[in-house]
């Protein structure tokens, strides 16, 4: 009987075009994985538009008429900003929930206004003045912090200017979150 070898040559092309086909499924399947923002950073996405929501909330007036809203009256607040009028209005507002067991979601408030030499900013006017409105707690650096802002029109009264400015002006508040 004669020996053939055709048998062990189809069995080696076979065995080598499964490892092609495998090896190109598995190049395949890698290769249109993608990750979005929303899958990789879902928390950090929620808590963001929680504080912007909070910091909308409390730049509205009451009943929609034309008096200044609860945020205008913090920062306008004469002496000093009223920072525990920020913390019970904010606090409240994150930390609201329908669970059992309450947001512990902490925060650090500030906000930025242009601070003028005179009574009038002229063009060289350019520091930048950052004011603190209140925090719940320190950041330690072991926390992951999110930015919420919000640009607020100010009139604080002539007695008591905001970064030296006299009328109206704009301040950004900006609030870190993170979560315990």
């Amino acid at each position: 009987m004669k020996n053939n070898d055709r048998g062990q040559l189809y069995t080696i092309e076979g065995f080598a075009a499964a490892l092609i086909m495998i090896m190109t499924a598995y190049f395949v399947v890698n290769a249109t994985s993608i990750y979005t923002a929303g899958d990789t950073h879902i928390n950090d996405m929620q808590l963001e538009s929680l504080g912007n929501d909070a910091l909308k909330m409390m730049d509205i007036a009451p009943n929609g008429t034309d008096t200044k809203t609860p945020l205008q009256n913090i920062i306008e607040h004469t002496p000093d900003v009223d920072g525990p009028g920020f913390n019970t209005t904010f606090s409240r507002i994150i930390n609201n929930g329908t669970f059992q067991n309450p947001n512990t979601i902490q925060y650090n408030a500030t906000f930025t206004c242009r601070y003028c030499s005179g009574s009038v900013c002229n063009i060289n006017d350019n520091t930048l003045v950052i004011n603190q409105i209140s925090s719940s707690r320190n950041l330690t650096g072991g926390e992951h912090p999110v930015r919420a802002t919000k640009w607020v029109i100010v009139d604080p009264p002539d007695t008591a200017p905001i970064c030296n400015r006299d009328g109206e002006q704009a301040v950004l508040v900006e609030v870190l979150l993170w979560r315990d």
